[in-house]
């Protein structure tokens, strides 16, 4: 492979961005950096084990082939590496609770960590490089997905899967030690799988719980073939057929550099407060201040939501029904808020009752608008606000400037719940001792064992 496949002398954006990652260390980036990577860490694995039950999560981990060397979170039986990832990122996936980077409207995390806990049980991986491989992920994805992606675009195709593939394929290139021109072929390859379609919120399928999932697994498949020698086309992103002119129908920037100024995405990245649509969050959110106020919601006479426009037109958020399944209720606004309104609280149990007639009797009467100012704030912030007009006259108000996210203290009580639920208390403790000690831990592939049922003890004595 050459540095300028078209003659020009250029070099192409893939392997820029290869160039630079793989010249990273752990070292690099502050503790807040690190401390973030390991919070995103234990906030996937918390909505693993959570939604280890659901059908979707039951449906992916049945696909998945035996006789591997890898671990699908709460089970006992070893799975091909790249099942494995699949698995895990449904299953990450699988409440709607996972991490969330507004600019690039994507969710790296379900992408990253399931395809380097895959990896981190083939070779040796020290900790340091998973914590640095994953935060080059989370960059590498959040870059190209802040220059891709529009809101018309982001309404077609879903945005994690359109570029959570490459941001994985250059973190397990990172995390595998591969040299620049395979890191650049595994770009490369895993842009060509690139993918996800938007029509699940129109016709209640459940196509996008497993959209994470064929990304993780394309990503572990990009990195094998690079590995293996495999070329991939260098201008993959810039090319007259390459992803940019493919999917944004613009031409690519000249340059997507990653960590400029010191600066790092993964910092961009929030955890969910609540088991919600991204765009849903804030208004809920503002609806739960609303609801302190109220008598009884028999008294509402109408609803108005602002929000960005964004959120108003992501498929499925300004949906006022009917609402075949749970998914479809946790993508709209107007549910969102009307169940806040009548339960008091932003749960789980919110999107139960799809049929709850006080809820729907909301939903009829919510108007959601974009707002200017909202817009104009967005993906800095992401704001919204919740009008509630009385039959009495009267209206109630709250405004919130941008999403509250999850405090490191709710990630770890949720992962610890979630986690003792499947492992129990000693082996929940030490996992989560693990990640924390992350940087001095000599093999990796010791996190995703411990998630294994039946090596779990076997890990705890050998750490000891």
């Amino acid at each position: 492979m050459t540095n300028s496949p078209t003659g020009s002398g250029k070099v192409s954006l893939a392997r820029q961005m290869a160039r630079s990652a793989l010249a990273v260390d752990l070292g690099d980036f502050g503790p807040e950096v690190v401390a973030k990577a390991k919070l995103c860490l234990l906030d996937f694995l918390s909505c693993a084990f959570e939604a280890g039950h659901h059908p979707w999560s039951r449906q992916a981990i049945a696909i998945a082939q035996g006789g591997g060397s890898a671990t699908i979170v709460g089970m006992s039986r070893l799975s091909l590496p790249a099942d494995a990832a699949f698995a895990n990122a449904v299953m990450g996936h699988g409440l709607v609770r996972e991490d969330m980077h507004a600019a690039s409207i994507a969710h790296h995390g379900v992408v990253i960590w399931p395809t380097l806990l895959a990896l981190s049980e083939q070779s040796q991986l020290h900790g340091s490089r998973l914590l640095a491989a994953a935060i080059i992920g989370y960059e590498t994805g959040a870059r190209i997905g802040r220059a891709l992606l529009t809101s018309d675009l982001a309404r077609l195709y879903r945005p994690t899967g359109l570029v959570a593939p490459l941001g994985a394929a250059l973190a397990g290139s990172f995390a595998l030690n591969l040299s620049e021109d395979a890191a650049t072929s595994a770009i490369a390859i895993a842009a060509n799988t690139s993918s996800g379609l938007n029509e699940w919120p129109h016709a209640g399928g459940s196509d996008m719980y497993f959209h994470p999932g064929f990304a993780a697994s394309n990503a572990i498949k990009a990195i094998g073939l690079a590995a293996a020698g495999a070329f991939g086309s260098e201008t993959i992103l810039e090319g007259e057929a390459g992803l940019f002119a493919a999917y944004r129908r613009q031409a690519a920037p000249d340059s997507i550099a990653l960590f400029p100024n010191g600066e790092c995405e993964i910092m961009a990245v929030y955890n969910k407060p609540v088991p919600a649509c991204n765009f849903a969050q804030t208004a809920a959110q503002a609806a739960l201040r609303v609801s302190h106020e109220l008598a009884g919601t028999e008294e509402i006479d109408r609803v108005v939501v602002r929000a960005p426009d964004a959120a108003v037109r992501y498929p499925g958020c300004a949906s006022t029904g009917p609402y075949r399944n749970a998914l479809q209720a946790k993508m709209s606004i107007p549910f969102s808020v009307a169940a806040t309104l009548v339960r008091g609280e932003i749960e789980e149990g919110n999107y139960a009752e799809l049929d709850d007639v006080d809820i729907i009797r909301l939903v009829a009467i919510t108007k959601l608008e974009p707002d200017v100012g909202f817009t104009t704030a967005f993906p800095d912030k992401q704001g919204a606000d919740v009008t509630v007009h009385l039959q009495s006259g009267r209206t109630i108000r709250h405004a919130l400037p941008d999403v509250i996210a999850a405090t490191p203290s709710d990630i770890r009580t949720r992962f610890r719940t979630a986690a003792q639920g499947v492992l129990g208390e000693d082996r929940t403790c030490q996992l989560e001792q693990l990640i924390d000690n992350c940087e001095r831990l000599g093999n990796a592939g010791d996190i995703a064992a411990l998630c294994r049922l039946d090596t779990a003890e076997r890990v705890l004595r050998s750490a000891s």
